[in-house]
């Protein structure tokens, strides 16, 4: 059982940044593609980013790319989320995910592709 938790939420103005960390309860979070997806109320929750076991690869979607930069420090057991630019838009619950199962690709944006996710920490940037 994988354990994940977030911090670094909070209230933002557009334009700024925050720093999201996941901090997980296992050494092994080396062997696992760490991801990140947010989700606001009444939509579904939505691929943000997520990096390879080794954190050389890494992916993000199109509405990110060039602002968010995903990161790990698998000897902290931490995976982090650096969100510069924000914009109204980027308002949402955002959680971290683990995917252990054995992986035949090191790049999967579908929810149901992680096996363990953690409580999630509000984003919220005022316009």
């Amino acid at each position: 059982q994988v354990q994940l938790a977030e911090s670094g939420g909070g209230l933002v103005q557009a334009g700024g940044s925050l720093r999201l960390s996941c901090a997980a309860s296992e050494r092994t979070i080396g062997s696992y593609i760490m991801g990140w997806f947010r989700q606001v109320p009444g939509k579904e929750r939505e691929f943000v980013s997520s990096i390879t076991k080794g954190g050389d690869r890494t992916y993000y979607a199109d509405s990110v790319k060039g602002r968010f930069t995903i990161s790990r420090d698998n000897a902290k057991n931490t995976v982090y989320l650096q969100m510069n630019s924000l914009q109204f838009e980027d308002t949402a619950v955002y959680y971290c995910a683990a995917r252990t199962r054995y992986s035949f690709s090191d790049y999967y944006t579908a929810s149901r592709s992680y096996d363990y996710w953690g409580q999630g920490t509000q984003v919220t940037v005022s316009s």
